[in-house]
């Protein structure tokens, strides 16, 4: 695998070092370029397999803030969890065994947080890594 961010080599190594603390023993695919690129994906506990695609500092904020709104979905009780899944791969127009916000570019987790928003409408507040407009 290599980093589509450089084209340096991906190692899956230890969270140690990158997360402030590691206490469940957290895997990650790592750049190798890393810190100066600063790309990584977390790996499925107990496996080797990566749980989304490498992402930066800006795409992993998107992606916790689409998740954070995707999740609303069916904790608000507006969709049931499977229905929300089903929503999101429509929305992304795949298979739902792939609607995974984990595999999402920036394109997708800003229109994934749109209309999460819009579906939610005046519950929908202001996700993590948000700022709010002055």
């Amino acid at each position: 695998m290599r980093c589509p961010y450089c084209g340096s080599p991906v190692i899956l190594r230890s969270a140690d070092g990158i997360y402030r603390e590691n206490k469940n023993n957290t895997m990650l695919y790592v750049c190798s370029n890393y810190p100066k690129c600063d790309a990584y994906v977390k790996a499925h506990p107990g496996t080797n397999r990566p749980m989304g695609t490498l992402a930066n500092p800006e795409l992993r904020t998107l992606r916790r803030t689409a998740h954070y709104y995707f999740d609303q979905l069916y904790k608000s009780g507006r969709m049931t969890r499977e229905q929300s899944y089903r929503w999101l791969a429509d929305r992304i127009c795949v298979p739902m065994s792939e609607a995974h916000i984990g595999h999402l570019g920036e394109y997708y987790c800003k229109q994934v947080i749109q209309d999460s928003r819009e579906l939610l409408g005046a519950q929908a507040r202001h996700g993590p890594g948000e700022r709010r407009a002055s």
